[in-house]
This record gives C-alpha cells, structure tokens and sequence, in this order.
C-alpha cells in the first residue's frame, strides 16, 4: 500500500559549503590551466557494467528498498518472458536466510552454447553485456517485459554474489559471478530430465542502502503477474520466517481467469453495483487486449493498465482508447433507449467512471514510452485496437443485459448531478493568490518563508497539539493546521460533501491546491503548491493511527500527487521518555520497547527499579520544547515518508479499511493484528 521511509533530514555535513570563491588564485589557475588540457585522455571509458556500478540509479530507479526490489523484478521478468512465449508455466522466488534471491523457472533454459561475436558463452554473454539478450530478436519473444530493458546483467552487476543454474539438452550448467565478472569458467556440474534458469543472486551491501527484502512488497508484485498472465504459477517462500513446525512462510500465486479475478480482489469492501465483471480477451490489429471491469456504488474511479505486465502509472493510448470505447458506447446506449431524456444536466466523459474499477492489459511488440517516469505509452495504434476492443464487448453486454445496463445509466446520472452539485462547493476553495494572507483559513499559523521548497506545513491532531506546536516550531519554515476531530470520511463521501467539510476545505486552503482543469473536474493542480513537505502529526494510539488513516485516504482519494511526489510524510514522536533514577539522572527518548530495554541495559545495569518511564499517548502531554527536540527539530526527528509502490493494492486496502463492507475490514485487521498498535 504505502511504504513507510525513516529519512534524515538535517542539513549538509560540513565542509561541503565550499564554494569556487574560496579558492586560491593559485588553485584557480590550475584549475583553468586543467580545463584547457581537456581531451582525449579526460574521456573515461567505462566498460562492461561498470557503468550500472557508477550510476546505479540510471538503471534500476534509486539505490533504496525501490531499487532493491527492482532487481528482483528484472529477474522474474526473464522468466515472465519464457510464459509469455509459451514455454514455462511455473516459477519460483525465495527469499533466503541471508537475504539472497533464488529465482527459478522451468522455461527452455538461457543458452550456454558459444556466441559467435563475443567469443564466450551465451549464457556469459547474457549476464556480462547491456542490452544483450533474446527480446532484441523477434523470433525469440514476440513480446517482453522489463522496463528499461537491461535484464538480469544489471542484476549481476550490483551483486557481490550471483550463481546462474541452466538445465538444458540433459546438462546441469553452472557459473558464479561476483560485481558483475565472472569467477568461474561455466561448468557442467551433472545431468538433468527438464529444462529451466535458476538465478540466485545478493545485493552488493557497498551499493545499496537497503539490502533486507520485503516479503509484502515482493508478494505484490506476484499477485499482479498472477492476474496479468492467466495460468502462470508463481511461488514466493521466506526462509527467514518459519512456523512452529519449521515450515517456512510461503504463497502460490494463481489465476484461471486473468483479469476477471484480479477486478473481483481489487473491489473487496465496496458495494457492487452490479454482480458481473465484464470481460474481454480478444486480439485486435495483431495486439492482444485483455481488459475486465465493473461498477460498484462508490464515487471514485479505480483504472489500472498494464503494457507487457509493466504498470503504466501515466496511462497512455492504451487507456485513452478504453475511456473512449466505455464513454461512446455507454453514452450510445442511454440515447438509444431513452435513459437520459429527464437530465439536465450535460453528461461529462468523467461521469462515466464513477465508482468504475477496470484492469486494461495490452501486449505490444515495440512498445513506446514517454512521460516523466517512462510509463505513459505512447503507441498511437493501440488506442484504435482498445477501443474497438472495448465498444464491442460492451456493446454486447449492455444488449444481453438490461437491468444491469439501467444501473450503470442511472449512476452516470448520478455522476453527472454530483458533478454539478460539487462545482459551487468546490469554488469555495479556491484562492486568488496562495501567497498572499486572503483567504488562508484562520486556524493556519503559517510560516514566514514564502520558498515553498523549504516550508513545511504539520496537520496536528487538536487544538491542545497545535498549540505546543505552535510555541515549539521554528516559525521561519514550520506552518501549522490544528484540524478538529476525526475529518470526513472520504471513501464514503460525494464530493459535494467532501468540498463542505470545513476541515478539508481548510487542508485546500492552506496548501494551495486548486481542483478542476478543462480536462477533468476533479484533476488536483499542485503548481502553486505551498509546502514542500505535509507532516501528518498525531498521537500515539489507536485514536491518532485512525485519524492519521483517515488522512491518507484523503490524500489518495483527492490529492494523489502529492504521495505520487514524494511530498506527504508521517511524524514520529516518541512513545517515552526514559528517566534513571538518582542524582546524576540521564534522559532518553524511546520510540519502541526495544529501546527501553537497551537504555535499561545500558545505563541502569539491567533493573527495570531504576528507571522511571513516561508514557506518552497524546502530544499534548509534552511541553514546547520536547515536541520540537523530539519530533519536529530537522536535526534529530525521523519522519516516515509515504510512497505509493503499488497503486492497485493502496486502493484495495483503503477501501477495506474505509469502505461500507465490515467483514472484509475485520479479516484485515485480524490479519495484520502483530502489526497493530492498541493501548489498553
């Protein structure tokens, strides 16, 4: 859903301040003299992966967790690709004890014979070179994932360890690498019945900021491909966490019908609309479309596309096409029947996916991506294929079935009132000048930068919080908005509700945010956005984690953009305050049990009778200065930011949580009750 970051946040280690003013004439000099010898000899050549090595980043994304699950990815990718080409059916990730990664299919096996060009194995070859392998040849793979296209040799090249396994021709063929180069020739270690790759890999410690792997995060990704690739079966097991019974902790992800299974999951907690998904997998123009949908009686939209199993978190012509084919078709459909003849208001094409959750997967041989993170598609001719795709299915169905036709009509109606109920609601929010005091709400104590890059605005649970953080806050970059109560539920609300809620109106008001484009009447504008960071500030029980919950849902309802850009982050204030006894007394704060029992350890030998603990279960319990010791200083705070990692498993877990469906949201909560923080 989300994933919560501890980030340092203090200012730049010092001597980095040095600026070229404060060189010498004599060091100036021979810096210019340098520049002027500038040539041949100054053009660094990097060869092989050591390029990955230097510029990590440039490959895989970042150097944290995100990073570090890529390189799984790119591995499974591999073996996605042999499923697609029909040759595989099975695969398997563990997870093992020291934190390496075993990936193993039963697909055709990488092959070990000599390349002709490179002089070594394939097999060396694949695992050595950039951008070498069977996707650049159509006749291998009609079509492949992967995103970047630089395959498991990126793998290799950011681990201190990697053994490839091939079973090929009846031979068990084997060879290490470790950074990237090979330390031993490939071997022919015994005999085999079957084909298949097994990769097994660890993460070089010296590149990656993060090197222990999440089994959620992981059991994400194979949920989708599960749903994205009918049939296949991927295995994921943890050798790290076994039961009473020294099993270790393991899921089969499968999926018979594709898509239609994977809407079904992604809408538990709401309310359907109609019983059916509609579906379709089908091939239009030489491209295979798959795509299911249905309309449950929320009133937000949930589209998730896919291209070769690749999120496209920007969408593209593939989903330009489906909103096309589902409006024209729909719109047609209430004309032809009379449905619409008592509206007055004019239908907009966002009417039409309200309380709509649809999966488009498409397959393309070459695709095209564009956008800001490369995951807007950008193939003019998929659009066309989608939307013939889409009209005809829809068409069929809307015909074979007109009770379920007149609901998906009727809401659209619904939609389309809303819409105009919302619009005199949503002015109310809207500024002149979000720079300027007019119409900043009251409660706002702002900050006195007007450099949105360096202002941070904390939402505080209270009047009582806000007031300490009020006194306790350095008011040069530190805004604060005391928020009253529980906020509106948004997951629940129309939004002409959402936009008379005084609190949320406030939450507008203050950071700038305007809503509505010609494109889209319900699109967030973050250009004039006021702050670069939005700390969610609450206490520590079950009352501050609700509230907190229910801001994030707020934000991933109505703000999305603001996690997307990595601008909302969580408070940590600590959960003790750890006291000896005596008269040389030492205090600590504690923010879990872990680091009481070490402060007792440490400093009181080890008795629990020489401690005095305070518990805090409010902000309002601490005084000015501890809150900005503890939780708000930039020097000494830890916040926990809020990233979307996968967006269709955020809005599954939301609407469990916040949705109208109860035993869906106690399964859930039972499920995850080790992780749960409840005061008695």
């Amino acid at each position: 859903m989300y994933d919560f970051r501890g980030i340092a946040t203090g200012g730049l280690p010092p001597g980095n301040e040095q600026s070229e003013k404060s060189m010498s004439n004599e060091e100036y000099n021979a810096s210019e003299e340098a520049q002027r010898e500038y040539g041949a000899d100054n053009i660094q050549v990097l060869e092989g992966l050591e390029a990955v090595r230097k510029r990590p980043a440039m490959y895989i994304g970042d150097i944290s967790g995100r990073g570090l699950h890529h390189l799984v990815y790119e591995v499974v990718d591999n073996s996605i690709d042999e499923a697609l080409a029909g040759f595989a059916n099975d695969i398997q990730v563990v997870i093992e004890e020291n934190n390496s990664i075993k990936v193993t299919d039963n697909g055709r096996g990488i092959p070990v014979d000599m390349h002709e060009k490179m002089h070594k194995p394939a097999l060396e070859v694949v695992l050595t070179v950039l951008h070498a392998g069977g996707k650049f040849d159509k006749g291998s793979y009609k079509v492949s994932g992967g995103l970047h296209g630089v395959g498991v040799s990126c793998v290799n090249a950011l681990s201190d360890y990697l053994r490839a396994e091939v079973h090929r021709d009846g031979k068990i063929y084997m060879q290490e690498y470790a950074l990237g180069k090979p330390t031993c020739d490939l071997t022919v270690i015994g005999e085999t019945d079957h084909t298949g790759t097994t990769i097994e890999f660890h993460p070089d410690a010296s590149i990656f900021t993060e090197t222990v792997y999440d089994y959620d995060t992981l059991a994400n990704r194979l949920r989708d491909l599960a749903y994205l690739n009918a049939g296949i079966r991927l295995t994921l097991t943890d050798l790290r966490e076994r039961d009473e019974e020294g099993n270790p902790k393991t899921h089969i992800f499968h999926s018979e019908e594709g898509l239609k299974e994977f809407v079904k999951y992604l809408d538990q907690g709401k309310e359907p609309l109609i019983e059916d998904i509609i579906h379709l997998n089908t091939e239009r123009k030489g491209i295979p479309v798959e795509v299911a949908m249905t309309y449950n009686t929320s009133f937000s939209e949930n589209i998730f596309s896919y291209v070769n199993n690749i999120n496209t978190i920007e969408g593209g012509t593939h989903l330009t096409g489906f909103r096309r084919g589902l409006t024209a078709t729909l719109k047609k459909y209430a004309e032809d029947n009379k449905l619409l003849e008592k509206m007055k208001v004019e239908l907009a094409k966002e009417d039409f996916l309200d309380g709509l959750t649809a999966v488009v997967s498409v397959k393309v041989q070459e695709p095209q991506f564009e956008g800001q993170t490369k995951t807007k598609l950008g193939n003019n001719e998929v659009s066309g294929a989608v939307q013939t795709a889409v009209s005809e299915a829809l068409s069929t169905y809307l015909e074979e079935h007109p009770k379920q036709a007149r609901a998906i009509v009727d809401k659209v109606a619904l939609a389309a009132q809303a819409r105009q109920a919302a619009y005199n609601a949503r002015m109310k929010v809207q500024r002149k000048s979000p720079l300027s005091g007019a119409g900043l709400p009251g409660k706002l104590a702002d900050c006195k930068s007007r450099d949105a890059h360096e202002c941070e605005l904390f939402l505080v649970e209270g009047d009582s919080a806000g007031g300490s953080a009020k006194q306790g806050r350095n008011s040069n970059f530190q805004a604060i908005l005391p928020l009253r109560g529980k906020i509106l539920n948004v997951e629940k609300a129309m939004d002409h509700k959402v936009f008379e809620s005084k609190e949320i109106v406030s939450m507008y008001k203050a950071l700038g945010v305007t809503i509505g484009t010609e494109e889209d009447s319900k699109a967030p504008n973050l250009s004039k956005l006021r702050y670069n960071k939005i700390i969610i500030m609450t206490d520590a029980d079950v009352d501050g984690a609700h509230i907190a919950t229910l801001l994030m849902t707020f934000f991933f309802r109505r703000i999305r953009p603001i996690i997307e850009n990595g601008y909302l982050y969580i408070a940590t204030p600590p959960l003790y305050k750890c006291t000896t006894k005596g008269k040389n007394k030492l205090t600590e704060y504690a923010w879990t049990d872990q680091q009481v029992q070490t402060f007792v350890d440490r400093h009181c030998g080890g008795d629990r009778n020489k401690l005095v603990i305070q518990r805090y279960k409010g902000l309002g319990e601490m005084n000015p200065e501890q809150l900005w010791e503890t939780t708000m200083d930039p020097e000494n705070r830890m916040l926990k930011r809020v990233d979307l990692l996968n967006a269709a498993e955020a809005d599954r877990t939301f609407s469990i949580l916040m949705g109208e469906e109860v035993e869906p949201r106690r399964e859930f909560i039972e499920s995850h009750a080790s992780y749960a923080n409840i005061d008695a």
